[in-house]
């Protein structure tokens, strides 16, 4: 089935909510206990946050959809991460996601190229993104686009913490 990706807009903060939700528990659920992921879940995606993200012009977000159903995103801004060297101005791939059914098709590029234009709409900078340390497809996946592991963070989901890693790739003048 033909899929879009489109722009997400303030309205579309609900869907996004869900779905990142959704994908979370998809990708990473069957790794913590219980409690922990529905404690996590409970403060994870806010609704109002998310709104008040996308109507900042700060953040930006994307929506791969099939058949009407939204199965993927990507969700970008400033960066977050904590690593010494985050320098204001610099960008991060907050979230990447494309539920199981329909990975395999080359969305996830797409989602990607989608936030790394916007992230380099005014021009060159340095981006970075957090990943999990046990998920190599991502890893060599940002690899691919030249990202560079420059350190480490521990990711709380509940009371168990995850060894998450920091990529980045330095601003690109060419």
């Amino acid at each position: 089935m033909a899929g879009a990706i489109r722009r997400a807009l303030p309205d579309d903060a609900a869907t996004l909510c869900t779905l990142a939700g959704r994908t979370f528990v998809e990708t990473f659920g069957h790794l913590y206990p219980p409690q922990d992921l529905a404690d996590y879940l409970a403060g994870a995606y806010p609704l109002e946050l998310q709104r008040r993200q996308l109507e900042s012009g700060d953040y930006a977000a994307w929506l791969l959809e099939v058949g009407g159903e939204a199965v993927g995103f990507a969700f970008a801004g400033p960066c977050g991460l904590p690593h010494a060297e985050v320098r204001p101005g610099d960008g991060e791939l907050k979230r990447l996601y494309v539920l199981r059914d329909h990975q395999g098709g080359g969305w996830g590029g797409q989602l990607f190229a989608q936030a790394e234009q916007w992230l380099l709409q005014a021009g060159p900078r340095t981006l970075w993104i957090g990943v999990w340390s046990e998920n190599l497809g991502a890893q060599r996946f940002y690899a691919r686009h030249g990202f560079g592991k420059v350190g480490e963070y521990e990711f709380p989901v509940g009371r168990t913490r995850d060894r998450e890693f920091i990529l980045r790739r330095p601003a690109r003048h060419d």
